[in-house]
């Protein structure tokens, strides 16, 4: 019933060299133990890149698809691994495939100060701006921008 791990990720790569959309790539290469839970995961996926930054029920629009994206999300044959395995194949292949530095960025951290007076909480930290020059002069480097 279940294809070997050799052919299926040789359909998983010629399902995302023929994906059209991003979210179609990342999920063509995920492994979930069932198909299902895998176009399950495309749409949640479309759903969700389609609206980012919005909470489940809004970008789902009704209960029984909001419904069925906690039930996927909980689902125990659902592991975080299985998730991002798809996003991880994609990022190595655009890396290998790029000409030139490759810039790492991270930290999607954001806070909310939400004080009667803000200006009270003062400068968290100040990071030396870095130049372009900084990046492609001495790109094993790490510079920091200033924000």
């Amino acid at each position: 019933m279940g294809l070997t791990s050799r052919a299926r990720d040789e359909k998983a790569h010629r399902l995302a060299s023929d994906a059209v959309t991003w979210f179609d790539r990342e999920a063509a290469l995920c492994e979930f133990q069932d198909a299902r839970l895998g176009e399950r995961f495309r749409m949640l996926l479309k759903q969700i890149g389609g609206d980012i930054g919005q909470s489940i029920p809004m970008v789902c629009q009704d209960w029984a698809n909001t419904k069925a994206a906690y039930r996927f999300f909980s689902n125990e044959r659902v592991s975080e691994a299985d998730i991002l395995s798809g996003h991880f194949k994609s990022t190595r292949e655009r890396i290998a495939a790029a000409k030139g530095p490759v810039l790492v960025l991270h930290d999607t951290t954001e806070f909310t100060y939400q004080r009667e007076r803000p200006d009270l909480i003062g400068m968290i930290k100040r990071i030396p701006k870095a130049t372009l020059e900084d990046w492609t002069e001495n790109p094993k480097h790490t510079r920091h921008a200033e924000y």
